[in-house]
């Protein structure tokens, strides 16, 4: 047997200039009027967006001299920290920073444990009554909370054996002027429990049923089975939750009348009074009440995506 060679001179090669197998897909003009279009209104949104708090980081920058008279400018004609420092010289902006901090916190941990225990117990629970008790829960939600402050202020302020209340709720203030006043009405708020009832759905009723085999009580199944499964959702709603707390202002203000419990929001008013504002320290009191948030959000982004995604998949 011969072996057979083959002259590579003689193999023909493709042509250089043969078309593409693959072409990409050419838009239609109406299609490309639409992406154009699509561009300059994320460009606009963007910049109504940031515009706002460009314009606060810049004034609260500026000199006193040139808050009023180059309000329209967005670059200090001198970069200065005074606004900062009269922040906390001339108020116990530390102090209220805490106080938002304190309530904001609390009252997100007792959201997601009574909004997670609501959820489960109307997702996985079987019991007489279910489907009116979620109803007015939903019916709650489409209610406003101002609607809601005048009958919530009375319950707390005659509060039985509270705050000076003898049994009758009559006598004292009850939780008015203390920090109970704030965190109580939100502890399971319809939402969370809402929320928290649609992701337990999602989750397999089998996981609960193999606990009970196992003699597993119902809380212990909510506590070791189900809520480290839900981390994803509890991301989403604690984030939510920790927002609204901090930037609450009407709420605290109408309960809390003690100076040394007021909130950073309630604080900001300080600065605005009936014949001057001081634009300077307001704007940078803003920035120092923003940027939590901001960093909050950027930290939790991808816990805030997991949950929305795994909640929009099912």
């Amino acid at each position: 047997m011969t072996a057979v060679s083959i002259d590579p001179a003689t193999v023909p090669t493709p042509p250089t200039d043969a078309p593409q197998v693959m072409r990409t897909k050419r838009r239609t003009p109406l299609q490309q009027v639409g992406r154009v279009a699509w561009w300059i209104g994320c460009i606009v949104i963007s910049f109504a967006t940031v515009m706002p708090f460009l314009w606060t980081l810049a004034t609260s920058l500026k000199p006193a001299e040139d808050v009023l008279g180059g309000y329209l400018s967005l670059i200090p004609s001198r970069f200065t920290l005074e606004n900062y420092v009269a922040v906390f010289s001339n108020t116990p902006f530390a102090s209220y920073l805490g106080n938002s901090a304190y309530l904001a916190i609390a009252g997100t941990v007792t959201n997601l444990f009574f909004g997670a225990l609501g959820g489960y117990s109307l997702a996985k629970l079987r019991f007489r009554g279910r489907t009116p008790v979620f109803a007015v829960f939903l019916g709650s939600m489409m209610v406003p909370g101002v609607i809601t402050m005048v009958p919530t202020f009375l319950v707390l302020r005659h509060f039985p054996l509270v705050g000076g209340n003898d049994l009758f709720g009559d006598g004292g203030f009850g939780f008015i002027n203390t920090y109970w006043a704030v965190i109580l009405p939100g502890a399971a708020g319809p939402f969370a429990v809402f929320f928290m009832k649609q992701f337990f759905q999602s989750l397999p009723d089998e996981l609960g049923e193999a606990a009970r085999i196992d003699g597993a009580g119902e809380f212990r199944i909510f506590l070791q089975v189900y809520l480290p499964l839900a981390k994803a959702g509890l991301a989403v709603l604690g984030v939510m939750t920790l927002q609204g707390g901090w930037n609450a202002f009407l709420w605290p203000l109408i309960v809390l009348n003690d100076e040394r419990m007021l909130t950073v929001q309630v604080a900001l008013s300080s600065f605005v009074n009936e014949r001057t504002t001081d634009f300077g320290p307001l704007m940078a009191g803003t920035i120092l009440t923003s940027v939590p948030m901001l960093v909050l959000f950027l930290v939790c982004q991808r816990w805030i995506i997991e949950g929305i995604a795994h909640i929009g998949s099912k």
